[in-house]
């Protein structure tokens, strides 16, 4: 397979070629033990984003693990805003050097998908938002999309090895191929409802495909009648494909299993969903099944800027232009964040970045997935779009 492995990241093989340059530039020099301290921040966040979530850090955790740096940030989940400072490593350069690319590219990567599923459950509330975007990712980094995308507040997930990992069991329903092959060899596709049904454990929601032959008003109705009071839900998918307006097409589907008793089935939605697609179908659906969008999101642009150099034991404030020099902390005051020189107390608030190794040594435990998200949901309250 055509990926990085673990020792290929830890080591720093997975490094642009200009970094393994800088080390040795800096060793001819003699430069090797020139302590800095690094930055990561954004300038500026996706059009039309107000803010963002930071995530990746346990993963970031494991990169400098055993480094002689250490590492503050905000915790894992943490909504910011642009312009302030969301990690900082200080430490020796050249322990980190080689590891700028692996270590933005994890936070880069899972705070975009995060940001974007937080987005998503922000827009659907109290409803269900699943992430079933595992089939447009390569399957070595699907566990790490499922992740990102459940502690940004989706629900649940798909692969079974995403939510395996992450102690949770995985969410789906069922796929067209299942009707199809019951339609083609048994002439009925509504059986293959029947023997799903017969089939998985019981603890597993009856939620079945609603829209492969047939109107979706006349095929969730079918399903209601043969499941009847089993039937937990009908999956409408693909909205893009089908004739005419799928609020409508729901808003059809509801009515008629209310009219026929069937008021406890709920209406799931699914294919090629968006934030525009779930304003206006999230009053009358009950829950989202959510793909490319969240796997494929706006880029967070995080970046690393070098900010202080130490000089003969003193920490020189330095960095390239349009960036602000020095170390500096970041205070939660209510929904707003004030930035300050470290050190320096603010008015208001309460500290966000926090010290997670020292000199190599990891001083503090980093919280579970359902930790994350729970700390994620709360913070959602407090925001607008």
């Amino acid at each position: 397979m055509h990926i990085a492995r673990d020792d290929d990241i830890l080591s720093g093989r997975s490094t642009d070629v200009y970094f393994q340059r800088t080390v040795e530039v800096l060793k001819n020099a003699g430069l090797s033990d020139v302590k800095v301290r690094a930055e990561f921040h954004v300038s500026s966040l996706p059009r039309d984003y107000k803010w963002a979530l930071f995530t990746g850090l346990k993963e970031v955790i494991e990169v400098l693990r055993g480094r002689r740096v250490t590492l503050y940030a905000m915790p894992e989940g943490t909504v910011f805003y642009e312009n302030e400072p969301v990690m900082v490593i200080e430490g020796p350069y050249l322990e980190f050097a080689v590891l700028e690319t692996a270590i933005l590219g994890i936070l880069r990567h899972y705070s975009s998908i995060s940001t974007k599923a937080a987005r998503i459950k922000k827009l659907v509330g109290d409803k269900t938002c699943l992430f079933f975007g595992a089939r447009v990712l390569h399957p070595a980094i699907q566990p790490m999309a499922d992740r990102a995308a459940y502690i940004g507040g989706c629900d649940g997930v798909a692969t079974v090895l995403g939510a395996e990992m992450m102690g949770i069991k995985p969410s789906g329903t069922m796929p067209h191929a299942l009707m199809i092959i019951f339609k083609a060899v048994m002439g009925d596709h509504t059986l293959a409802w029947v023997w799903f049904d017969k089939t998985v454990p019981m603890d597993v929601p009856r939620i079945v495909l609603a829209d492969t032959f047939l109107d979706e008003r006349e095929e969730a109705l079918l399903a209601a009648k043969l499941l009847n009071e089993r039937l937990y839900g009908v999956r409408l998918d693909t909205p893009g494909s089908r004739r005419g307006n799928m609020r409508r097409i729901v808003e059809e589907v509801r009515w008629s299993l209310d009219l026929h008793g069937y008021r406890h089935v709920k209406i799931f939605v699914s294919g090629g969903l968006d934030e525009p697609q779930i304003t206006a179908l999230k009053d009358v659906a009950d829950g989202f099944g959510v793909g490319t969008s969240i796997a494929f999101p706006p880029s967070v642009d995080l970046s690393m800027d070098i900010v202080e150099v130490e000089v003969n034991g003193k920490w020189v404030p330095i960095t390239k232009r349009g960036k602000l020099p020095g170390f500096k902390q970041v205070y939660k005051c209510g929904t707003r964040h004030v930035v300050v020189r470290w050190g320096e107390l603010a008015t208001c608030g309460e500290p966000l970045l926090v010290k997670w190794i020292e000199n190599g040594v990891v001083v503090r435990t980093p919280p579970s997935e359902g930790e994350i998200r729970e700390y994620v949901l709360q913070q959602l309250k407090e925001l607008d779009l």
